[in-house]
């Protein structure tokens, strides 16, 4: 009986292999035994995989002590000095908060660094005729109108600039084009500032890098950049404590426990470096 079995089951797998012949038109060796198995595929394929770091990376995060909180300047020159990367990175910082995402708990804030980001900002300031003068003299790269409007809605004008101010009565004529601004974070809005009868002052701020600060929509978690790796470490200092300040006097009122948990410090490029942040509580 059991030979019967296998001899039926030989018999199916040949029948199978014949199908695949006559739908190919190529030659097909009896199976024998099954395709091997989706999930061993991938893990195989996993295992081939490079390395997610390289030499130069693992060699910079020796130099780090992965179970020590690093006081603040010391962490700064360790950023420095485990830089991976060939440009002039930045010193990114990763705040971990006390917030109750599920309870829609968020930080939304901004401030002036005293020492600014360090990087470009390239503004458009949507003004009337009168405004325009000061604006540009204040900074403003582009000045947008209705034909700039219209372009952008239709994608006949390219989206190079980083910062979006308006004045008050421009706000319904952006309406048409919130779809576009918004989810690349172009949008003015009166809480940020970028849309203000001073179009002049909102402009100036941005360009001396005003930084809007705000917590992920589903993680209590802040990511910004303090400034360039090869600010001194002072200049550093005092940027990373105006973020600490400011996003400490946004704290929600609903908030209950610790609200600053644990800040993390890192270049652009390289290992992560944990901060202590006690003397910010």
């Amino acid at each position: 009986m059991a030979k019967k079995k296998t001899e039926n089951k030989k018999e199916i797998f040949e029948m199978e292999d014949a199908s695949k012949s006559t739908l190919t038109g190529e030659s097909v060796e009896p199976s024998t035994e099954k395709k091997e198995a989706p999930v061993k595929a991938k893990v195989k394929k996993a295992k081939e995989a490079k390395p997610e770091h390289g030499a130069k990376y693992a060699k910079a995060a020796a130099l780090v002590d992965k179970n020590k909180t690093y006081g603040l300047e010391e962490a700064i020159n360790l950023c420095k000095k485990t830089s991976t990367s060939r440009f002039d990175g930045s010193l990114e910082l990763h705040l971990n908060l006390g917030l109750d995402v599920k309870s829609e708990q968020k930080v939304r804030t901004s401030t002036t660094l005293p020492h600014g980001t360090g990087k470009t900002v390239t503004v458009m300031a949507f003004v009337s005729a009168d405004k325009e003068k000061s604006v540009k003299e204040a900074g403003a790269d582009f000045i947008g109108g209705d034909k700039t409007i219209e372009d952008i809605a239709n994608s006949k004008a390219p989206i190079n600039f980083d910062k979006v101010v308006a004045t008050p009565d421009f706000m319904p004529k952006l309406a048409k084009i919130a779809k576009i601004l918004g989810p690349k974070g172009l949008m003015p809005s009166p809480k940020n500032g970028t849309v203000s009868p001073e179009p002049e002052k909102a402009v100036k701020e941005l360009k001396k890098g005003k930084l809007e600060i705000r917590s992920e929509a589903n993680a209590p978690i802040i990511h910004l950049s303090l400034g360039k790796l090869s600010f001194p470490t002072e200049n550093l200092k005092e940027n990373f404590s105006e973020v600490l300040r400011v996003v400490k006097e946004a704290k929600p009122a609903k908030v209950s426990g610790e609200f600053l948990g644990t800040a993390i410090l890192s270049p652009t490029m390289g290992p992560s470096v944990k901060v202590d942040i006690t003397p910010y509580k």
